[in-house]
């Protein structure tokens, strides 16, 4: 079933199709059908903020991926979490508000892509801001995009600022000003205790436009391509077989898995991996899916004590029902939390250029995310590599679009990266050393004390320890060489009217959390749409 022509197709409700579904369907002249293969986002738990503990692993907001067995992981098969319901990551991930540090942006742009240096993109950064302090020449208010300072504290946290500075990473109060090297607490994309996801900010305003097309639980499964153009999409609509044509462009959205997945599934990718799969061959493109780079965290835990944090409290009925009652009535406490408060970006050791590493703290233990809290006072200190040199891939394991494509980041299988995992937990320990830290008694956990200080027991203690933060980039990546996918106008190099707005157009990944960078990329290659199809 053809349900109709459209001057734009996008594949993709998550962050940088809200963002252009609002952008271009504001011109009541031009038409837009916006796909999303997951369902709305009425799920109560998405708007909470604690509620990631329940949205990630859910396959009713989450693709529930997972990685192949990776030998930088000693073996092991990790989560991969990714959205699947409007708003996508956006919906379920940590809320931080996070641009990364001038350097990388500049970095993108000495690769010889044009329009993409910090000074270049800090105006799109401003632009879509709503910050909380107002206006200043970093940031920006009115916009759609709200940042709130966090609405909760804990006496654990601010002695581990203290113990930052101690150890050499000084305060500060902002991460978002180009240089983010200190320790200080996150700012959230949350509005008065609420997640404030990009469907709430960009999609909803514009839902009730006659030219905006929404069509939930639609998934892509192939690209049309006729005459070296892309005309159509086929997609199946709640299980029926469905097609649409685009008039100007179809563009993907659909984050750094998804992407390269439908562009493969479309002939679009490496000829020998397609041909595998009795795929023809429309558009050979070997870069489709390589360069995959993520931040892999550490996740290092400290039983403490004279003090509380949030493991014993919430491992007993009356702390919970405390902490649902506070939320319901001021919107604050432990159910406004994003899953880290208090952040830190480090030098793993001080020959770097800038900030390498970044902590996310934490006043709780698990051994796992989403499992229970540890019977015990403990906080747990992630500390993550910005910039690994290790590169995956994703590719398709099958012609069926509803197969897991096979995903393999590679971790710690550079060098380099399994020396910034060991400095990384080294320098951990010294900040838990300090005296601000002492009154606490802080005793590792996780690693432990029995790991001792040698570089390779403790880049396997990270091997055993570590999991993605979610930060997936670069499978689709921007630049000119034979193996960019995209030129820097976000157009997939040797195909017409086929364009790629997600995370996955990173050449190289950004020194932070991913999610408002993609804002950032969505309005600038909306703006970069309007003015190409004029």
């Amino acid at each position: 079933m053809t349900i109709d022509s459209f001057d734009y197709i996008i594949v993709g409700a998550g962050t940088a199709g809200c963002v252009l579904a609002n952008r271009l369907s504001a011109d009541p002249k031009t038409s837009v059908l916006l796909l999303e293969a997951g369902g709305k986002d009425n799920y109560h738990w998405i708007h909470i903020p604690v509620g990631y503990l329940f949205t990630l692993g859910n396959p009713r907001t989450d693709w529930c991926f997972k990685t192949e067995v990776e030998a930088g992981l000693n073996g092991r098969a990790i989560d991969y979490a990714r959205g699947k319901v409007l708003g996508g990551c956006s919906s379920i991930n940590g809320m931080i508000y996070m641009r990364g540090q001038s350097r990388d942006y500049d970095q993108w742009r000495q690769m010889g892509n044009v329009g993409w240096s910090w000074d270049d993109v800090l105006p799109y950064f401003r632009k879509t801001e709503d910050h909380y302090a107002g206006v200043d020449e970093m940031h920006g208010a009115g916009g759609e995009w709200r940042v709130e300072e966090q609405r909760l504290s804990w006496e654990i946290l601010a002695a581990f600022r203290e113990a930052a500075a101690e150890a050499g990473i000084p305060n500060t109060n902002d991460f978002n000003r180009g240089d983010n090297e200190g320790c200080g607490y996150f700012q959230v994309n949350q509005r008065r205790g609420r997640r404030w996801s990009a469907a709430t900010a960009f999609l909803k305003p514009a839902m009730q436009r006659p030219n905006l097309k929404i069509l939930t639980h639609a998934q892509a499964s192939r690209i049309i391509i006729e005459d070296g153009r892309a005309t159509s999409l086929e997609f199946r609509h709640e299980g029926q077989p469905s097609s649409a044509h685009a008039r100007a462009a179809v563009i993907l959205s659909s984050g750094s898995v998804n992407s390269p997945q439908l562009l493969e599934l479309s002939g679009i990718g490496q000829g020998g991996l397609l041909q595998q799969h009795a795929i023809e061959v429309r558009h050979e493109l070997p870069g489709v899916g390589e360069n995959l780079q993520d931040h892999l965290q550490v996740r290092l835990v400290y039983k403490v004590a004279n003090t509380r944090t949030l493991n014993l409290r919430a491992n007993n009925l009356l702390g919970k029902t405390a902490m649902g009652l506070e939320y319901a009535l001021f919107r604050t406490g432990p159910l406004a939390m994003s899953p880290s408060q208090l952040g830190a970006f480090a030098k793993s050791d001080p020959s770097k250029e800038t900030a390498n590493i970044q902590y996310h703290i934490q006043p709780l233990s698990t051994d796992k995310l989403g499992e229970d809290l540890h019977p015990f006072e403990a906080f747990t200190a992630s500390v993550c590599n910005l910039r690994p040199e290790s590169r995956g891939s994703i590719h398709i394991s099958s012609p069926d679009p509803m197969q897991q494509p096979s995903i393999r980041p590679n971790y710690l299988s550079a060098e380099a990266d399994r020396k910034v995992a060991a400095d990384a937990i080294r320098l951990t320990r010294r900040i838990c050393a300090t005296d601000a830290l002492a009154p606490y008694s802080p005793e590792e956990f996780r690693p432990g004390p029995e790991v001792g200080d040698g570089d390779e027991g403790l880049a396997r203690a990270a091997g055993d320890l570590a999991t993605t933060i979610f930060h997936p980039v670069s499978t689709c990546r921007m630049g000119d060489d034979n193996l960019a996918v995209v030129d820097d106008r976000l157009r997939v190099h040797g195909i017409a009217g086929l364009r790629v707005v997600d995370a996955s157009i990173m050449p190289i990944i950004t020194s932070g959390n991913t999610n408002s960078p993609v804002v950032m990329i969505a309005e600038k290659a909306a703006e970069m749409i309007i003015q190409d199809d004029r």
